[in-house]
């Protein structure tokens, strides 16, 4: 497993980026699997009561927003925060019980008060409070006497300081030039005066792109195996982060994490919170940890304590039951890799480690008890666990459960030894399969991008391709590789067959559609359901007939439009489209995702080509406009006048070594993307 993140190193360094992160710190973190989140600060003192009564709106730790206190009454929380049960030592205890390999503490939240010593401000709990204690010194020496991994939380939003932007409801402001200065030399003393930490996680802001490359390469030059968080923004990150309490629809091509509270509606302390039944919530978060590591992810989960600084004995419930589990099914977790399959079942999840293969039974007793999974060339050479029978017979792995396996109290795991190391499965019916990491302007516009495709191979020493694109990709370099480790060799679009694409003159562009402005996240599923009844927004909105193809329109941050155009098809066809819009787009043909990504940083309006396949009969094209940061936003939705592609071919040669592998695939990406988790923006791409 080490090489396998050797290799991921080495290839981010390929594609230009500046990551110095080393391959050792890349292993520990992606091995730490379950880790411990903390929020605790002045807001802790509140516990989500304000005059007496619950403040409702948003997470109680941004109760200084939400409740709307003036910053000098907040700030006199201070003088009497006193956390006296805060015990650092019993924290980690409680963190290594429950199976967790590191602990992440927010050293400063949005209100700006700082949980440690620093020379910037006195709004911190050294000077500022009675306790005159520096909380995050405390835990880094206890996870020091514990032996286990210390992390700092950092918002890049601070309420307190002059030259931020003021308090907004969104918390994705602009970072002023100021305000970068003071968030540097706060990272500066977070990295120098309290040791070895794990990772930085970086929280909310929207920086620019030179601000973060800056921040990410300041942290590496203070801290080299210090992991960095996406939610820094722009690429410049080394493990993505996924949005508060959710999860991405498959595994990536790229270390990730999934961040969860113990309850959706808060991260720090709720007195009010109703907290329910204690193992409910220990299964609910199993589940979860086990879907995110059965996808790659590691999950890190939250636990807020009192003002007084102790922990809820809810929440220590909790983590001691999941504890309990990992002790005796942690083998399943730990060590191991995501699925080897990219399909997700009903009946539970999967890992894999060496030659086993762990089935965890986290969903549905299965029809008639069975499991049937596609494993061609392995033997089964043992299985144990809570199962009838498991046998292999030519590529089918069958499994037999009794219903007894499947139960409200546990969680149960079935081990199956191979007669060699179980590798990533192949789905061999899918023309083409995507690899995929996560991209983000910042926190709102992050999204699932895909870095790269694969196809299928012969197992030739030189194999002939045939490359098809559309202007769109003439002039563009992609680099193709047989293995993860393996020479790219460099072929550049041009040169091309031209071919013009015979569009059946009978097909009818029918009216068109437009619904919006409305908020939304761009990080939305890659299927949509959508008709002149049913808009694609959870509330409000509705569709309009339109009858131009360009429109520039007015819309505020974080909000979008769907433009819906109907069409009808004599006959199966490829057509090639020009689409536009500003700061990001997403194109849906009869529901389905085929084109999704961000434009450069604050661009405007940019116009581009999609080759899209038509049905016989009635399809739907959809097109997403999405703005982060601009008052308006144009978008283009049309057939192109010239429908011509280009046919290429190219002769790839495969080093000996890829030929023994048993299923061999041709990787294709981009070169000269500004991070390693940019979009390839090769959705036209095809390779025969």
């Amino acid at each position: 497993m080490k090489k396998l993140f050797t290799l991921l190193l080495v290839a981010l360094l390929c594609m230009g980026t500046s990551a110095q992160v080393t391959p050792e710190a890349y292993h520990q973190w992606h091995q730490n699997k379950f880790s411990m989140f903390i929020h605790f600060g002045l807001y802790s003192a509140y516990g989500g009561v304000y005059n007496g009564k619950p403040v409702t709106s948003g997470y109680s730790e941004q109760i200084q927003s939400f409740a709307g206190i003036f910053s000098d009454w907040y700030a006199e929380t201070a003088l009497k925060f006193d956390p006296v049960k805060f015990n650092a030592d019993e924290i980690v205890a409680l963190a290594k019980e429950a199976g967790m390999r590191s602990i992440v503490i927010t050293t400063k939240h949005h209100d700006g008060f700082c949980m440690f010593k620093t020379a910037t401000t006195e709004y911190n709990s050294v000077d500022a409070t009675p306790s005159k204690r520096d909380y995050v010194k405390e835990l880094s020496d206890a996870c020091r006497r514990g032996g286990i991994n210390f992390a700092i939380y950092f918002s890049l939003i601070d309420w307190n300081f002059p030259h931020a932007y003021p308090i907004s409801s969104h918390n994705c402001d602009f970072i002023t030039p100021q305000h970068h200065e003071f968030t540097k030399t706060q990272v500066t003393e977070l990295l120098t005066n309290y040791g070895p930490v794990s990772e930085l996680w970086f929280d909310m802001g929207s920086n620019r792109p030179e601000q973060s490359k800056e921040l990410y390469e300041l942290v590496h030059k203070l801290q080299p195996n210090c992991m960095v968080s996406g939610r820094l923004g722009n690429g410049w990150y080394d493990f993505a982060v996924m949005a508060d309490n959710t999860y991405p629809e498959g595994a990536l091509q790229a270390p990730w994490q999934s961040a969860a509270s113990m309850f959706n509606e808060t991260w720090s302390y709720r007195s009010w919170q109703k907290r329910g039944d204690a193992h409910a919530k220990a299964m609910e978060k199993l589940r979860s940890l086990i879907n995110v590591v059965s996808h790659g992810g590691n999950f890190l989960l939250n636990i807020g304590p009192r003002g007084d600084g102790s922990v809820v004995e809810f929440e220590s419930e909790v983590l001691k039951e999941i504890g309990a589990w990992l002790k005796t099914n942690g083998e399943a977790i730990y060590g191991t890799e995501a699925s080897p399959f990219r399909e997700d079942y009903t009946w539970g999840k999967s890992t894999r480690k060496g030659n086993k293969l762990y089935l965890i039974l986290s969903g549905e007793y299965p029809t008639n008890g069975t499991i049937e999974l596609n494993l061609p060339g392995y033997k089964l050479q043992e299985s144990k666990g809570m199962l009838t029978t498991a046998n292999m017979k030519g590529n089918k792995l069958t499994v037999i459960l009794p219903e007894e396996a499947y139960n409200d109290q546990t969680v149960q795991v079935v081990e199956l030894t191979f007669d060699r190391e179980v590798l990533p499965q192949v789905n061999t019916a899918a023309d083409r399969t995507s690899n995929y990491s996560y991209d983000c302007f910042d926190y709102y516009s992050n999204y699932r991008s895909t870095v790269s495709y694969e196809w299928a191979l012969p197992k030739k020493k030189q194999v002939k391709l045939e490359l098809t694109y559309t202007p769109e990709e003439l002039g563009k370099e992609i680099a193709l590789t047989t293995s993860t480790n393996g020479k790219a060799q460099l072929v550049k679009l041009e040169g091309g067959k031209e071919i013009a694409l015979k569009v059946d003159p009978k097909t009818q562009w029918g009216k068109r559609y437009i619904c919006g402005p409305r908020f939304s996240l761009f990080d939305r599923a890659s299927t949509i359901q959508v008709n002149l009844e049913k808009t694609p927004y959870r509330r409000g909105g509705q569709w309009k007939e339109i009858n131009k193809e360009k429109m520039t329109l007015p819309v505020n941050i974080i909000e979008d439009y769907y433009i819906m155009q109907m069409v009808e098809s004599p006959k199966a066809q490829d057509v090639l489209l020009d689409v536009a819009a500003g700061n990001a787009i997403e194109l849906f043909v009869n529901g389905v995702s085929v084109m999704k990504h961000s434009n450069p940083y604050r661009c405007k309006y940019r116009e581009e080509k999609v080759l899209v396949h038509l049905n016989k009969g009635s399809n739907q094209i959809i097109l997403r406009a999405y703005n982060r940061f601009e008052k308006e936003t144009t978008f283009l939705l049309r057939p192109s006048d010239e429908q011509v592609i280009y046919k290429q071919q190219v002769v790839l040669n495969v080093p000996a070594e890829d030929l023994k592998q048993s299923n061999l695939r041709v990787k294709v990406r981009r070169t000269g993307l500004a991070t390693q988790h940019a979009d390839t923006e090769l959705h036209n791409l095809r390779v025969k």
